[in-house]
């Protein structure tokens, strides 16, 4: 399936066969469970999908992780259906690109032999003009037979006019006045669109279920005193695992025995390791930092937070309400209002007037001629193709024409916090230095976190880079476990860590105290230095906003647009880097809080777009009228979003949304040009002032206007 419309028409069509009760069809999944009465005949329904242009296998425990409760599988691994209120579950192979390559898929081949039988008539017509006409219609019936076919197949079913069914018309239609070139070519570039939307949709379809790789495909299970290795997928709920320092944490479960700095930033988006000790929780596909752990599993595999985030994603995007193509939905009543309104000028005068009949059948060729919807079909794709082209060249990369409608009418943006609203890792933002030079508590600190990795080391250490500071080597440094690293510089015994773990070997003063308690509530994370067992300064660090945060809420704000952060992260920092923002803030957040607070919003009648960069904003991201990837997000952010801003830069949201507007306004205008100009001829041709010609210049002259038109949008450089 390549779009909510495919699975609108596969929906629709299994709906009227017997038996069946109810259909849910999930573009993000590709799958089809059917509920059906004991009566149905599952091969019927097979078949019938698959006369409308799709592909069905019964789904195995090896296609899914998670088989409903109606499902079960006997000895071969093929699927039983079990009847009454039963569910039968089909997925389509046929173009999921990561079966194989696009063009081994049969759309694909279609496509490119259409496009090869294209530049043949081409060469053909350069070399002998007068039978040129012939080689396009042969070029045009090697696309259009399969499209033909799935059309008329759809109107037995039920379902008269589809968009198979209008490219069919105006392919015939075309080729009837003589323009068999413009045929062929029209129907070349619908299967060029129809596979680039399926190779999109199978890439996205991938990217949610590759969340999955995060969980270890094994674990450490402890039992009778001895540990084993074992399938991960098998662990029981209340099973104990062994995790060592580096580990992902296989299952979600409590913390039996240890004590570790604990990597969530896939779950909560916690820009800094979480300290956990016994008793806390942990999550599958979290990563465990420096310390062994004894873990007591509280979920199973299907139901752990990882497993949990991709069934969120794959029902938020089930639950979105379809925004049909704008031709699609025009035809249902433009193609038939043509069709009869030529029949009756053609029929009726001659018929009860006494008018002449060769007069009103031109006239009805030349109704027929004007009403081609070639101007409609091309005026839409080409500004959607135009408005592309300009985003991409400013880094604003958005998913097709219904996301560009819709980010028009977007009136709510609620924002990740960390890498999107901020850079996405902390900053040294104070050096406060007691009895010695600020250069020097910079240059013992940055001694003592030489070589490691942790965040707020890895922000000391590029501070002192970036102002030049001496680092001296540090000997017997180790990390202390949940309170800092000690070591010495010099001769001298230095401590970096924690204003508790500090607290212990040396009184702060009261006012050293309150000024690291003032840095926190800024929501900065404090290291104190500690020389010989005296203090010597302090370190204040943060994740700070982007240097444009400020000016794109204000930019979004000036345009009505409401705002709201979202993020995992604690309450202290959110509030902070809110109150600095000016932005309404909901903190200490997991991935479902999210979505739960998008859907709020949508239910109090807003538009809402979700910007995040992480896998803990997937399922937000789904959830929104139109999600918003920041670029350097992770492959998922990226594909389950519907655009994405690569630049990283928040003001990009407003301008991605400025490009909507002027979009939809040119769409606006080439479908009053397209219409306008076939109105006129419609009324002139029928008062006998034009006729057959002029109604081909009228039908030509429209789609090159609108496509001039369109054009402009290439020029769209956006505000300043």
């Amino acid at each position: 399936m390549d779009c909510a419309s495919c699975a609108s028409k596969i929906g629709s069509t299994v709906r009227r066969m017997p038996g069946v009760e109810d259909v849910s069809v999930s573009v993000a999944a590709g799958t089809m469970t059917v509920h059906h009465a004991p009566e149905s005949d599952l091969a019927a329904i097979e078949k019938k999908v698959i006369d409308i242009g799709y592909t069905v296998a019964p789904l195995t425990r090896a296609d899914t992780a998670r088989p409903g409760p109606e499902h079960s599988h006997d000895r071969t691994g093929q699927e039983r259906h079990e009847h009454g209120e039963a569910a039968a579950g089909l997925q389509s192979h046929d173009h999921t690109p990561t079966s194989r390559p696009w063009w081994k898929s049969a759309k694909g081949r279609l496509t490119i032999a259409s496009g090869a039988a294209l530049i043949a008539a081409f060469a053909f017509h350069t070399a002998f003009p007068a039978t040129g006409p012939w080689a396009f219609v042969a070029a045009m019936l090697i696309g259009l037979v399969p499209i033909a076919r799935r059309a008329i197949m759809a109107a037995l079913a039920g379902i008269p006019f589809t968009i198979e069914m209008l490219m069919a018309v105006a392919a015939v239609g075309a080729v009837i006045i003589g323009a068999g070139e413009e045929a062929a070519t029209v129907v070349f570039l619908f299967l060029v669109g129809e596979l680039l939307e399926g190779v999109a949709a199978g890439k996205a379809r991938s990217s949610i279920q590759a969340l999955t790789t995060l969980v270890p495909k094994t674990a450490l299970i402890e039992e009778n005193g001895s540990t084993r290795e074992v399938s991960a997928d098998r662990l029981a709920v209340g099973a104990t695992i062994l995790v060592r320092p580096g580990d992902r944490i296989p299952a979600d479960g409590d913390i039996a025995e240890g004590d570790s700095a604990i990597d969530e930033s896939p779950v909560s988006g916690e820009s800094v390791p979480v300290r956990k000790t016994t008793g806390d929780t942990v999550f599958a596909g979290t990563i465990n930092g420096d310390g062994v752990l004894r873990v007591k599993m509280t979920a199973a595999a299907a139901d752990n937070t990882i497993a949990r985030i991709v069934r969120l994603v794959e029902e938020a995007q089930e639950s979105k309400a379809p925004t049909e193509r704008f031709i699609d939905r025009f035809s249902r009543w433009y193609m038939p209002g043509v069709v009869a309104i030529a029949l009756l000028v053609a029929v009726v005068p001659p018929f009860f007037l006494g008018g002449n009949w060769s007069e009103w059948i031109y006239k009805g060729l030349a109704l027929l001629l004007i009403g081609c919807p070639c101007a409609l079909v091309i005026s839409v794709p080409a500004a959607i193709a135009a408005s592309l082209s300009a985003g991409a060249r400013r880094g604003l990369l958005m998913k097709g024409g219904a996301v560009l409608e819709g980010l028009g009418k977007i009136t709510a943006v609620a924002l990740d916090k960390t890498g999107t609203l901020t850079e996405g890792k902390p900053k040294v933002t104070d050096v406060v230095a007691v009895g010695v030079g600020e250069r020097e508590v910079m240059s013992l600190a940055a001694a003592l976190e030489t070589g490691s990795s942790h965040p707020l080391a890895q922000a000391i250490l590029e501070r002192a880079k970036a102002d030049r500071v001496p680092v001296p080597p540090a000997a017997e440094a180790k990390a202390l476990g949940g309170k800092g690293v000690v070591g010495r510089v010099g001769g001298k015994s230095v401590f970096l860590g924690s204003p508790n773990a500090a607290s212990e070997s040396v009184s702060l003063p009261a006012d050293q105290a309150a000024r690291i308690a003032a840095l926190n509530d800024e929501g900065k994370s404090v290291s104190v230095l500690l020389v010989n067992d005296v203090l010597a300064g302090f370190i204040a660090m943060r994740d700070e906003p982007r240097p444009d945060a400020q000016v794109a809420r204000r930019a979004l704000a000036d345009a009505g647009i409401k705002t709201v952060m979202l993020t995992g992260d604690n309450k202290r920092t959110a509030l902070a880097i809110g109150k600095q923002l000016g932005i309404d803030v909901q903190a200490e957040l997991l991935p479902e809080d999210k979505q739960r607070i998008v859907g709020e919003l949508k239910g109090q009648g807003l538009k809402v777009a979700k910007v995040g960069d992480g896998i803990n904003d997937a399922p937000a991201l789904a959830a929104a009228d139109i999600g918003i990837a920041m670029g350097g997000g992770t492959d998922v952010a990226l594909e389950t979003a519907d655009a994405a801003v690569l630049h990283g830069r928040v003001g990009d949201v407003a301008a991605m949304i400025r490009l909507s507007q002027a979009t939809m306004a040119n769409i606006k205008q080439n479908i009053t040009i397209a219409l306008g100009l076939k109105a006129v001829f419609l009324v002139t041709t029928v008062v006998g002032i034009t006729g057959l010609w002029p109604a081909i210049l009228a039908d030509t002259g429209a789609t090159v206007l609108v496509t001039a038109n369109a054009m402009r949008l290439l020029r769209w450089r956006g505000p300043t």
